[in-house]
């Protein structure tokens, strides 16, 4: 996603000085054991702060897409297409991982962030079309690369078996989000103007890029292929990715190589370090199922809620408050999931509560045009629907980051960009198939796409490499 504010941010001068020694271990490929929990509550705390900011950013057109249409003076159909834009350019995504594997994982969320602010304050500049579109990619690509990263920077801290726990704890910024953002949102679209919200929105945004320059570096995966990538500092050995996950030499010292056989060892390098970026080691197949599957339930949730606000709005006459009311009332939704996985997953298997998310999700999707009889029916089945969703979608985070660790920034990066793709298809499907079809075309269409995924995932999907290696 995922998508989603994952404000966590750390300080502490007693906890940065406990954790000088372990910034050094930065360069080393995930030598140094995870903190404990109770150390970590901190970062934590900072993360899901800065995270409930960029949630709220992300959930901002679901619920309030009709209205800032008018705002903009664009049609539903064409803001939805924008907003496929916006989620087009995740496919950035394992350019940051790779990025954050080999420079640290703070660099790259303040950076993102940076990005994420440009754009939400282009979006509230009502210059135009272009604008718009120009704002929707640069906080795509800022979102792209904070969300993964915040992810992987979690992870690197905690062992698999509390890892649903810190990763459940952190999804809590995308149900506060709507429990307060969403909210407050409203209220800002109906008693001032659509712009507010963005510039108060890329405020927050700054003001999350702020703190998370007092957290202290932590360990990252160590990622082979990009190990000695340097070929600015001359013709030394460039390690690029082996038969191994190793290195193989690529370019030979001494000597004075012709510019045929150059360029030739350039595209070969080039060639190489691309298909790296999609390396995930022995448990490939494994770890592109989980994602694909994800991708599934991600693409189904995203057909529905990019339209559930234009459905209340048109069929039961809700306003800018009484939606944001209803986002709060799902982001109380989001927060129960969430917190059961923090308390379960890991007990359970996060294999097995994916699962069960997918199956829910996709029962809850199936009765959708059943109970579009009343606006409290639908409103059930949304905040079930979003209960059964965020449940999975915790679930598959913390199953997604153990499918190869050692390169986490990777494969967490890449699993958005997979997950956008999907969810960049929703702006075309989600408004045009409820102008088309009504409630028919979004549940079971949904729920279609879920089953898809509930089969990829029982089939080749393992718990962790780990299981993987043992079963081999």
């Amino acid at each position: 996603m995922p998508g989603r504010v994952t404000v966590w941010q750390r300080f502490s001068s007693r906890f940065r000085a406990r954790t000088w020694a372990s910034s050094r271990a930065d360069r080393q490929p995930r030598a140094e054991a995870p903190r404990g929990f109770s150390r970590f509550r901190h970062i934590l705390a900072a993360c899901v702060a800065t995270r409930i900011v960029v949630d709220t950013t992300v959930q901002l057109f679901y619920s309030f897409l009709q209205i800032i249409a008018l705002g903009m003076g664009l049609d539903v159909i064409v803001l939805g297409r924008l907003m496929s834009l916006r989620s087009a350019v995740g496919l950035s995504a394992p350019l940051f991982g790779s990025a954050a594997d080999r420079y640290g994982y703070l660099r790259v969320m303040r950076l993102a962030l940076i990005l994420a602010a440009s754009g939400t304050f282009l979006l509230g500049s009502g210059a135009g079309f272009w604008s718009v579109a120009a704002g929707m990619v640069l906080s795509g690509v800022g979102l792209t690369g904070f969300l993964p990263t915040v992810q992987a920077y979690i992870s690197a801290q905690l062992p698999f078996a509390q890892r649903a726990r810190g990763l459940g704890i952190l999804e809590y910024s995308w149900a506060l989000a709507g429990i307060f953002g969403l909210s407050l949102i409203g209220l800002l679209f109906d008693r001032f103007s659509w712009q507010l919200p963005f510039i108060v929105l890329g405020v927050a945004i700054l003001a999350g890029w702020a703190l998370l320059g007092f957290l202290p570096k932590v360990p990252r995966g160590a990622d082979p292929s990009l190990a000695g990538a340097g070929a600015e500092n001359g013709p030394e050995q460039v390690a690029v990715p082996g038969d191994e996950g190793g290195t193989e030499v690529g370019l030979e010292q001494g000597g004075t190589p012709s510019l045929t056989l150059h360029l030739s060892r350039l595209v070969s390098g080039a060639a190489r370090h691309i298909a790296g970026l999609f390396d995930l080691g022995p448990n490939r197949l494994s770890a592109y199922m989980i994602i694909g599957a994800n991708s599934l339930f991600l693409f189904s949730q995203g057909h529905v809620l990019i339209a559930h606000g234009v459905w209340l709005q048109t069929e039961y006459g809700l306003t800018a408050t009484a939606l944001g009311l209803v986002a709060l009332l799902q982001g109380a939704a989001d927060l129960a999931g969430a917190v059961l996985v923090s308390l379960i997953a890991d007990r359970v298997g996060k294999k097995r509560s994916f699962q069960a998310g997918l199956l829910g999700s996709a029962l809850v999707y199936l009765s959708l045009p059943a109970v579009n009889i009343g606006l409290w029916p639908v409103i059930a089945a949304l905040l079930l629907m979003r209960f059964t969703f965020e449940y999975g979608l915790v679930s598959a985070v913390a199953l997604v980051s153990e499918q190869a660790p050692d390169r986490r920034g990777k494969v967490m990066s890449l699993a958005v960009a997979i997950n956008l793709m999907g969810m960049t298809l929703t702006g075309f499907t989600g408004p045009w198939m409820y102008t088309r079809f009504g409630v028919w075309g979004l549940g079971p269409a949904a729920a279609v796409c879920t089953l898809s995924a509930l089969v990829l995932l029982t089939v080749w999907g393992r718990e962790s490499a780990g299981t993987a290696v043992a079963k081999g």
